[in-house]
């Protein structure tokens, strides 16, 4: 029986424990790690990229927003002020002292023997200075106080009785006065006509008469 001898059994065991070396293995193994660890690193800094693009696209976007909404503060607080100032206007024209019905009102109020001979309005203001609005710090706004002014209107009457006792019908002028409709409709019950003087008797082409004043206040009102 031939007897065969392989050359190359002793190369090719070389070969085998070179394929076989651990060193080899672990550095092919670290190298892939690497590559792998490299790719991920590379996926996560593409992802902090997009992420960043879309934090500064909703910045973007809150900036706007709050410009938006800071204009519609302003436009309300605007708009409140307009309706405040039109809803005083037309306080004012409705309630203003309309002098041509207090003219008519003392035309109907006139008695017999006596005669009125002055009448005098003293019209006064009392300004009080308004708060603005503001906003704190949560964007929200704390209303003001808006300004006012107070009315305050006195009408004083001078007139004459001449009648046969002179000084009789003082009282019964100023009772005509409170109980016309228009003075009970502004006075109420809480306001009324005061003498405010009585002259002594005195003569004019030797008829005796005697000189007196009254006097009311509006109730004040605040606009």
């Amino acid at each position: 029986m031939p007897i065969r001898i392989n050359l190359l059994a002793e190369a090719r065991a070389l070969e085998d424990l070179r394929r076989r070396d651990p060193v080899k293995r672990a550095t092919l193994v670290g190298l892939l790690l690497v590559i792998a660890l490299a790719a991920f690193s590379s996926w996560l800094q593409l992802q902090v990229m997009m992420v960043r693009g879309e934090v500064t696209r909703v910045e973007g976007q809150i900036a706007t927003r709050s410009k938006e909404f800071q204009q519609v503060l302003d436009d309300q607080r605007n708009l409140a002020d307009a309706t405040r100032r039109l809803g005083m206007l037309h306080q004012l024209a409705t309630n203003r002292l309309l002098y041509g019905t207090l003219l008519n009102a003392l035309q109907q109020t006139i008695i017999d023997d006596v005669q009125l001979t002055k009448f005098r309005t003293e019209q006064t203001y009392v300004l009080s200075e308004g708060v603005k609005p503001k906003t704190n710090a949560d964007n929200r706004v704390i209303p003001g106080r808006p300004a006012s002014v107070t009315e305050k209107v006195v009408l004083s009457l001078e007139a004459k009785d001449s009648g046969p006792n002179p000084g009789d019908q003082v009282n019964k002028f100023k009772q005509t006065m409170a109980d016309f409709a228009y003075f009970r409709g502004i006075l109420g019950k809480t306001n009324e006509f005061r003498l405010t003087s009585l002259s002594p008797p005195q003569a004019l082409d030797g008829k005796p008469f005697v000189q007196f004043g009254l006097e009311c206040r509006y109730p004040e009102k605040t606009r």
